[in-house]
């Protein structure tokens, strides 16, 4: 009785307590600009520096726990700051392959993330979030849009384009 007592409350505490519901922020990012547009792998240029620093001002205040980047140094180079500032590493993910990346974010018990990609895969990316093709790709000097959005249980509640 004094084994079968304790069971019993965890089983009605487990079918009685309310589902619990998970919000999730993401933030998608435009790498900043970049230095030498005919290097495969250039870093950011001294604008590009300055808009990641940027970067830090505008969405800092969300306090995202996780940071996303293809494997790039512009990529990487326009998170690394608020990431350093979060104390946070950047996590390399494959541009090739975004419904993993958005698998692992939802499987993730982290509330905001930040993914830092390019102008052809970040609305690509948005849209497949959006499960609505609502965005184009990037001409090669926009640099400045960045996707907020807001999920509650998988499902888009608020999707916001913020300028940077």
């Amino acid at each position: 009785m004094k084994i079968f007592l304790p069971f019993l409350l965890l089983l009605i505490t487990v079918l009685v307590a309310p589902a619990q519901s998970r919000e999730v922020t993401i933030l998608l990012v435009r790498h900043a600009e970049k230095a030498d547009a005919t290097s495969q792998d250039p870093e950011l240029s001294p604008a590009g520096r300055e808009r990641a620093e940027r970067l830090i001002k505008k969405i800092g205040k969300f306090r995202p726990g996780a940071f996303y980047s293809t494997d790039f140094k512009r990529t990487r180079d326009t998170v690394t700051p608020l990431a350093k500032k979060r104390n946070k590493q950047v996590q390399i993910y494959d541009a090739r392959k975004p419904q993993e990346l958005i698998d692992q974010i939802m499987k993730s018990g982290t509330k905001r993330f930040v993914v830092s990609g390019h102008s052809n895969t970040i609305p690509g990316l948005a849209n497949l979030i959006a499960k609505k093709e609502l965005f184009k790709n990037l001409d090669d000097s926009e640099y400045s849009v960045i996707w907020l959005i807001k999920l509650k249980d998988g499902k888009v509640r608020k999707f916001e384009l913020l300028d940077y």
